[in-house]
C-alpha cells in the first residue's frame, strides 16, 4: 500500500445536503438555542420516519431512553431486560432511572436479543401476581423489556411485542442504530410503545449528537416534553412540581439533522450496497461469516460486521484489526457485553454465549455512506491478504 493512502475510517459523518444553508440560517436569524422552529421541524419529520404521531428532541440517544424509562412508569427497583450484547448506553440509561437490568444473550443469526430466552425468562423465572410480573430469584417487579437493534438489524419485534402484550411490559425500542430498517415494511423505532434514536456523530445520519424520542401514547410525548425542558411548571415564576432535566436539543443541531434526513433514503441505499459488496467479495473466505438478515427486515446495515473464524481464517479478530489499522483502515470489534461489564456486575444476568462469542470474534468494517467502491475494494483486499488469498 503507498504510503499516502487516504485514511479510511469506520463511520464518519456524511455531510451532502442543506446543512450548511439550515445551520446558516440559524445563525442568521438568532434562533440558536433550545428553542426554534428547526426543533419542531425535526421532531415533525422523525415521527413521520418512524409512523408514529409524537416525537420528542433531546441531547442524545442516551437521555431519549432515560426520559423514556421514566414516562413508562419505571420505578426505582424495578428490573428492565435489555440486550446485554450492545453499546452501554441502555443499560447505563436503566440505572439512571434507578432500576436494575435483566442481561438478555443475543441469537447466533442475526445477533439481537434473544426472545426465546426472554420467554423462558418471563415464563419459567417469574411469577404474576397483583402488581405485575415478579423475577422468582430476586423478588423485583419487572417493568419493561429495551431491544436493541443492534447494527441497525430489527430484533424479532411480532414475537416481542406478543410476549409483552402477553405479560404487560412495556417495549422501549432502543433504534439508536436503526433508523431507515424497516421490519415487515414499518420502521424501526415505531413498533414498540417508544423507539429511541440517536444522531451521534457516527450514526446513518447526525446532529453532532443529539437524540429522538417517539411514542404514539400523546401522554407520555407530552410528560416526556415536560421531564426534558426541567419540569417548568410556570416560566415567568419559574416554579417546578417534579424534578426535570435539561434533555431539550438545539436549533442548530435540529436544523443539521433536518438536512440529514433529507438524504437519509440515499445513505441508506448506499449502506446496503457497501454491505452487498463486502459480502460479494468476502462471503466465501473461510472462517468469514456475515450477520444475516431476517425475512421481511431491510437493515440499513449501519456497520457491516463480519465473525472472524481463527482456525478457519487463520488468525483472530482483533489481530485483522491491526493489519487494517497499519493499513490506514479503521475497523473495531463489538463492545464488550454488558453481563462482562465492571460497572454492571450487580445487574441480573442471563447466560450470554452467543454475545461473549461476538465480543471475541466480531469485527465491523469500515461503512460510511461517502465511502467509494474503491475504498471498500481496498478494505477487501486487505482482509483478502490476511486471509493468505
Amino acid at each position: 500500500m503507498s504510503s499516502d493512502a487516504a485514511f479510511i475510517p469506520l463511520s464518519a459523518p456524511h455531510l451532502s445536503g442543506n446543512e450548511w444553508k439550515y445551520i446558516k440560517d440559524c445563525l442568521d436569524t438568532g434562533w440558536v438555542s433550545s428553542v426554534g422552529a428547526y426543533v419542531t421541524r425535526f421532531e415533525h419529520e422523525l415521527a413521520q420516519a418512524a409512523a408514529v404521531p409524537h416525537a420528542v428532541a433531546t441531547t442524545c440517544g442516551t437521555a431519549a431512553l432515560h426520559m423514556a424509562l421514566l414516562v413508562a412508569g419505571v420505578k426505582p427497583g424495578d428490573e428492565v431486560l435489555v440486550s446485554s450484547m450492545t453499546f452501554i448506553a441502555p443499560v447505563n440509561a436503566i440505572r439512571y432511572a434507578n432500576a436494575i437490568p435483566v442481561l438478555v444473550d443475543a441469537e447466533p443469526k442475526h445477533w439481537q436479543m434473544d426472545v426465546n430466552q426472554v420467554r423462558d425468562f418471563l415464563t419459567n423465572g417469574c411469577v404474576r401476581r397483583d402488581g405485575g410480573v415478579f423475577n422468582r430469584v430476586s423478588g423485583r417487579r419487572v417493568a419493561a423489556i429495551v431491544p436493541v437493534h443492534v447494527l441497525g438489524h430489527p430484533v424479532d419485534m411480532n414475537a416481542l411485542m406478543k410476549l409483552a402484550d402477553e405479560f404487560d411490559l412495556t417495549v422501549i425500542e432502543d433504534a439508536t442504530e436503526s433508523l431507515g430498517s424497516t421490519y415487515f415494511d414499518r420502521p424501526a423505532g415505531g413498533i414498540g410503545h417508544l423507539g429511541c434514536y440517536s444522531f451521534n456523530g457516527n450514526k446513518i445520519i447526525t446532529t453532532g449528537g443529539g437524540g429522538m424520542l417517539v411514542t404514539a401514547n400523546e401522554a407520555w410525548a407530552k410528560k416526556a416534553r415536560y421531564l426534558t425542558t426541567q419540569a417548568k411548571d410556570d416560566p415567568q415564576e419559574y416554579i417546578h412540581h417534579e424534578i426535570g432535566y435539561n434533555y431539550r436539543l438545539t436549533n442548530i443541531q435540529a436544523a443539521f439533522g433536518c438536512a440529514q434526513i433529507e438524504v437519509l433514503p440515499g445513505y441508506v441505499t448506499r449502506r446496503r450496497e457497501i454491505h452487498a459488496l463486502y459480502r460479494s467479495k468476502l462471503g466465501s473466505v473461510p472462517g468469514i461469516r456475515f450477520q444475516e438478515e431476517a425475512d421481511g427486515v431491510k437493515s440499513n446495515f449501519w456497520l457491516t460486521t463480519v465473525c472472524i473464524d481463527r482456525n478457519l481464517f487463520g488468525m483472530e479478530a482483533r489481530a485483522l484489526q491491526q493489519q487494517l489499522k497499519a493499513a490506514k483502515i479503521e475497523a473495531r470489534p463489538l463492545w464488550q457485553p454488558a453481563h462482562l461489564s465492571p460497572a454492571h456486575q450487580d445487574a441480573f444476568k442471563l447466560p450470554c454465549p452467543v454475545a461473549e462469542d461476538l465480543f471475541a470474534n466480531a469485527l465491523s468494517l469500515p461503512s460510511c455512506s461517502s465511502a467509494t467502491d474503491e475504498d471498500i475494494k481496498r478494505v477487501i483486499q486487505v482482509v483478502h491478504h490476511a486471509a493468505g488469498l
